[in-house]
């Protein structure tokens, strides 16, 4: 470490891609401090993956007991299944508890130094932390910003944390109301919906595209329509928006068209959850000291390396990753940035290839992707020059699933018709989450669809749905 620094790398932020900043730092011998002004873990651990992910483990076991048909065709009789609220959000309460100091001792254990209060740019090289006992300067060879995100809030919705929440205020499960309604169908508004109607509320859906799960692919919306939302006490109303949300008893939504804004229909419901995205949390954050401006959604230009962008050129020894940079809205591609950022500063030169990265809902079944799906993949063939390919196999053939009494979904491989190069894998169906990272590898690795089709799958195995799948799409010369 140059004598000139306190740190080799201070890192602004303590969400996932912070801390696996920090990991591989001090795995590449940087002297590190990490600055965090909340809880460690960020939107992951405390108000993101980690908590919706026990709500649906436990709302999913509810969902599996209440199934009487499907647990009589295994030969199984249960009772009348009931379950503690209480109890299933202190489950999700407890496991973020773990993580959050899972995490700490991680890092402790390492040699980074955790300065909590709120980081902000001093200055090229240099940040300030605001704590009780006062601003604390702190100069580093290079700064790493990872503020994360908040839920985006539309204008004309008004929240009072109560009746009208975000996926924030809706992961306490302060309470299961009898209809609620969930404003987008993306993948937080699916696994809510899916928690909601396993705890038996009633649930509608407002999407403002024309049709509900709008940026999944087609074939793959098709079939979790049919299985995740028809069957369930569900109502889908596409192609209109909120105008605005009034919380109370009950609350009152107006549904207007998108584009003339005239209100079509009012909504009276018990609660509504707002799950519209994220935006980047880069306010205050002093990007004014070093002469950085964000873009019209708040998003930190960066370039390919992360380096952070002012004028068209790189900052010298300041960069910027996750949901902050706007590249990949997910926990594990912020870690992923994270590990390349600070090769990067080690003089590396490394990028990420954001197509190899895979994506889940954990609804019940799951729904997974990784790259391109084949609408994007056809626009990229018409530009490039080439012809796109796309097999499907299905879960009703795979004895695994059929074994478990589960055999609803499909996988979906699209690629290249004369290299047999992979652009995009969808699955929706029972541990869709686990199965999409062959898919992933794949991708990442360059490996063909026939390269694939001569590897060995565990039978009987739900890996042998993509098995299949690749060996349909073999590509001979």
């Amino acid at each position: 470490m140059s004598q000139a620094f306190d740190y080799d790398l201070v890192i602004i932020g303590a969400g996932v891609g912070g801390h696996g900043a920090a990991l591989h730092a001090v795995k590449r011998g940087l002297k590190t401090a990490i600055v965090e002004a909340g809880d460690m873990g960020g939107t992951c651990v405390n108000r993101g993956c980690i908590p919706s992910k026990a709500l649906l483990a436990a709302s999913g076991r509810v969902r599996e007991l209440q199934d009487t048909e499907h647990l009589e065709s295994l030969g199984i009789h249960t009772g009348p299944v009931s379950f503690d609220r209480q109890a299933i959000a202190d489950h999700a309460k407890n496991l973020v508890s773990k993580i959050q100091g899972d995490l700490t001792n991680s890092l402790t254990r390492l040699g980074v130094d955790i300065i909590k209060g709120w980081g902000r740019l001093a200055g090229e090289q240099k940040v300030v932390v605001a704590t009780p006992e006062g601003d604390r300067p702190f100069t580093a060879k290079d700064i790493i910003l990872c503020p994360g995100s908040v839920p985006f809030v539309p204008p004309g919705i008004t929240l009072d944390e109560k009746t009208v929440f975000t996926s924030d205020g809706a992961l306490k499960l302060e309470w299961v109301p009898n209809w609620v309604a969930i404003i987008g169908s993306g993948y937080i508004g699916l696994e809510f919906c899916d928690i909601y109607t396993a705890l038996g509320s009633e649930v509608t859906i407002i999407e403002a595209l024309d049709k509900v799960m709008p940026t999944f692919d087609p074939d793959i919306a098709r079939v979790a329509e049919r299985v995740l939302i028809a069957p369930r006490d569900v109502e889908t109303r596409a192609g209109v928006i909120a105008k605005s949300v009034t919380p109370g008893a009950p609350v009152v939504i107006e549904l207007a068209d998108p584009k003339t804004k005239e209100v079509v229909d009012v909504l009276e419901v018990d609660a509504c959850l707002v799950a519209t995205g994220r935006i980047p949390a880069t306010k205050d954050i002093g990007l004014e000291s070093v002469g950085v401006e964000t873009d019209r959604r708040g998003f930190i230009p960066v370039d390919d390396s992360l380096a952070v962008v002012r004028d068209g050129k790189p900052v010298p020894h300041l960069w910027a990753i996750g949901d902050a940079n706007g590249k990949m809205m997910l926990a594990h591609a912020a870690s992923a940035q994270g590990v390349v950022t600070v090769d990067n500063i080690c003089g590396d030169g490394r990028t990420v290839n954001y197509r190899s990265i895979p994506a889940a809902a954990f609804t019940h079944p799951e729904v997974s992707f990784v790259g391109l799906t084949e609408p994007a993949a056809k626009e990229l063939a018409a530009a490039e020059g080439f012809a796109v390919a796309t097999v499907k196999t299905y879960f009703k053939g795979n004895s695994k699933a059929l074994a478990e009494g589960e055999s609803d979904g499909l996988a979906k491989v699209i690629y290249r018709q004369d290299t047999g190069e992979i652009l995009g894998v969808h699955i929706l169906g029972l541990h869709a989450s686990d199965l999409i990272q062959e898919a992933a590898n794949a991708i990442a690795q360059g490996q063909s669809v026939t390269d694939l089709s001569y590897c060995v799958h565990t039978h009987p195995t739900l890996s042998e749905v993509l098995d299949e799948a690749f060996k349909r799409a073999v590509v001979t010369a």
